[in-house]
């Protein structure tokens, strides 16, 4: 495994490492979602580029979509939580007072 297949594990895991321990604001959850989004992206794409297969050609794309619908679908309710809490704040997000 070269050094820049290497770099993409840590990232992953440290951008899941910051979705678990660092819960403060629904932002910082979004950026780390995003940045483990970026990083499968990467080490899929260059997974691709060196079997030299055709068949997964698309499977980088398809994720790329998928983590664009991702993002909205986060920003969309980071907007709505904030209209309706004042906050984004994920302490202060509590589903049993609806």
């Amino acid at each position: 495994m070269t050094p820049v297949h290497f770099s993409f594990s840590p990232a992953f895991i440290l951008g899941l490492m910051g979705l678990a321990f660092h819960r403060t604001h629904l932002l910082s959850a979004l950026l780390c979602l995003e940045g483990m989004m970026l990083s499968l992206f990467i080490a899929l794409a260059l997974w691709t580029l060196q079997f030299e297969s055709t068949s997964f050609s698309t499977a980088p794309m398809l994720l790329l979509a998928f983590s664009a619908c991702e993002a909205s679908t986060g920003l969309a309710l980071l907007v709505a939580t904030a209209r309706t809490h004042g906050t984004d704040r994920l302490q202060n997000l509590n589903l049993l007072q609806c």
